[in-house]
């Protein structure tokens, strides 16, 4: 099965064909683009030039799996439309995984940046079997042991070492394998944001004056 995989939960975002099967998957093509938040402007290239690299036409692509965060709203909303329009287009299957799932492998504790001083994280067995998380707090407060990987930045304030990771499209391929090989058990799209917006409606109207 050739699989396009996208993701837009960090400031690089992600754009990478596969081939995937029940015992393996091949990495055929990967874009992982400095995109900070110019998802939008970004992404769509990111998917051609994978898609060339590829040597694999859009026509020939049979499901399509997204990271669905957590990260800001912004980037999120860019990646889970574009995945879902792709998919609806050619009425292919798409699969959700949590971004933080395909971020290094084996026991970890992935933290990457948030935003507001704060970090995303989420905790795994050697199985690859997420334990804890995803959720958001400040790094002083996350008292977990690691080993960490993600964002090096947060290794001061987690006082320990962090392995620089990112999301691979291996890695969301290994998230969405349960649901590859069952397209039927693939739940709808839904962003994990785990917290408000920053722009929020104001609480008073101002009286418009002639």
């Amino acid at each position: 099965m050739l699989v396009l995989a996208l993701d837009t939960a960090t400031p690089t975002l992600v754009a990478g064909v596969a081939r995937w099967s029940p015992e393996a998957t091949e990495v055929l093509a990967e874009r992982a683009v400095p995109s900070g938040t110019k998802h939008a402007e970004l992404l769509t290239p990111a998917i051609r030039a994978a898609l060339d690299d590829a040597g694999v036409a859009l026509a020939e692509i049979e499901a399509v799996v997204t990271g669905l965060g957590p990260g800001p709203f912004t980037g999120l909303r860019v990646g889970i439309v574009t995945a879902a329009a792709l998919a609806d287009a050619r009425g292919l299957p798409v699969v959700g995984v949590c971004s933080l799932d395909a971020v290094g492998s084996g026991a970890r504790t992935v933290v990457t940046d948030a935003r507001r001083k704060e970090i995303y994280w989420a905790t795994y067995d050697a199985a690859e079997v997420r334990v804890e998380g995803p959720d958001v707090v400040r790094p002083a407060e996350l008292g977990r042991p690691g080993p960490f990987v993600g964002d090096p930045a947060f290794a001061e304030r987690l006082g320990a070492e962090v392995v620089e990771a990112q999301v691979t499209t291996a890695g969301l391929l290994r998230a969405a394998s349960p649901q590859l090989a069952d397209p039927g058990s693939a739940a709808p799209l839904v962003p994990l944001y785990l917290r408000r917006p920053d722009a929020v409606p104001p609480t008073t109207i101002k009286a418009v004056t002639q």
